[in-house]
């Protein structure tokens, strides 16, 4: 990239840890776990997953979106869990979206999973009731329905996308972003994530599909904050949790006539497809994700302070990550910090959320731990284990990799 990287002039999260952001964040760096046992919903005694990474409610905040007529009618979460981050997000940026500037306001929020939760409702309503769904069924399933909640909120009437890369949905979010800003096509862009996959078929399908967090036999009484372990010997697969990021882009043209301040830039990305498997991830073109960020930002490998990775849990997907990474760093891999060991994986919010903690541990000098660690001896990493580490950090790599082999990677980097 260049001069006119994207600037970072506002940013909001909740996740398992809370839902105020500033309280996330210390949790996180005294390396506490959102991780607990699993009440979303009614559990049978032989459903095979009793633990997530659980959203607070936020139904006692006071928005406008919130009522409880809005709430009735938009009933799955991720529309006002995606709202309350943008409005909280826009709030500390400083702009206003005026009439003048809507035009000029891209949307790229989305969402992997989507209201996948209201299907289920409406389809259990027609086999026990024999009723029709509601009138908001089908907008609640919606996938791009929640960019669309979010420009009517706004008022943003710039271009409108909703990129949905799985996993890496959160940061591809951003990286369109940063596409529609550099062609002159907006100035400001409203990106992000939001994904509550805490519904019974998703949550047993992944465990069917031998990638959600299965203890070993013999220790099933495990502690749910233990389970979550990315890089360990000892990981058993991810923890499905909940979560909602958002992130308002801007190019410094505008920040600076507008008066606004920032301290952070995308600097670079990159994206690449596997073209190798519908799950597993794939060295070369993960190797090349990371490769294309740290270029497109104009730097070298040894330039980057540290590195916020995906880090799922997975026993494969970890493995291939670390060897992708030593072939990028050689004997010279920074401190690699795997967020989702302390909120667990929020779907395609994660990379947005995780986004969001390298820009404040950026802010702050330090790095979050790598809670639950075990040194897993085919993977030689400094994954800043179990205690927070003060770091002064110009440039982070991120790496987000999504089912379907969609991968993305930023830079992003600390400016006065």
């Amino acid at each position: 990239m260049n001069l006119s990287n994207p600037v970072i002039l506002g940013y909001d999260a909740i996740s398992a840890l809370g839902s105020d952001l500033e309280t996330q964040w210390q949790r996180a760096l005294a390396g506490e776990s959102g991780i607990a046992a699993l009440d979303r919903f009614p559990l049978t005694d032989d459903f095979p997953v009793r633990i997530a990474g659980q959203a607070p409610g936020i139904d006692d905040l006071d928005y406008p979106f919130l009522t409880a007529r809005h709430r009735a009618s938009w009933s799955s979460p991720v529309f006002k869990y995606g709202m309350l981050t943008v409005a909280r997000a826009l709030e500390r940026s400083g702009i206003e979206i005026t009439p003048d500037l809507a035009p000029r306001v891209a949307v790229t929020y989305s969402t992997a999973i989507g209201g996948l939760d209201a299907v289920l409702t409406a389809d259990r309503r027609m086999q026990a009731e024999n009723k029709l769904p509601l009138p908001y069924a089908n907008p609640n399933s919606c996938i791009n329905m929640v960019g669309g909640k979010i420009a009517i909120q706004t008022g943003a009437q710039g271009p409108i996308v909703t990129p949905v890369t799985a996993c890496a949905t959160g940061l591809t979010s951003m990286i369109m972003a940063a596409m529609f800003l550099a062609q002159g096509r907006a100035d400001v862009a409203i990106c992000g994530a939001v994904d509550f996959a805490l519904v019974e078929p998703i949550v047993a399908g992944f465990y069917t599909m031998n990638g959600v967090y299965n203890p070993k036999e013999g220790q099933e009484g495990e502690a749910p904050e233990s389970a979550s372990r990315p890089f360990s010997t000892n990981r058993r697969g991810f923890v499905i949790s909940e979560g909602a990021g958002a992130v308002i882009l801007a190019t410094p043209e505008f920040a600076k006539s507008h008066g606004l301040s920032y301290s952070t830039e995308l600097a670079g990305w990159g994206m690449t497809s596997d073209a190798h498997h519908f799950v597993a991830p794939h060295f070369a073109t993960i190797k090349t994700c990371m490769q294309h960020a740290i270029e497109d930002a104009g730097i070298a490998p040894a330039d980057i302070a540290a590195i916020n990775g995906h880090a799922a849990s997975t026993r494969v997907g970890d493995k291939v990550e670390f060897d992708a990474l030593q072939a990028v760093f050689g004997k010279d891999l920074p401190p690699v910090t795997a967020n989702k060991s302390l909120i667990g994986h929020a779907m395609g919010a994660s990379s947005a959320v995780e986004s969001i903690f390298s820009f404040l541990g950026m802010r702050d000098g330090v790095l979050p731990p790598t809670i639950n660690y075990q040194p897993d001896p085919e993977i030689e990493i400094d994954c800043v284990p179990n205690t927070k580490r003060k770091l002064s950090q110009e440039f982070v790599l991120k790496n987000s990799f999504g089912f379907g082999g969609c991968n993305s990677c930023a830079v992003f980097k600390q400016v006065s």
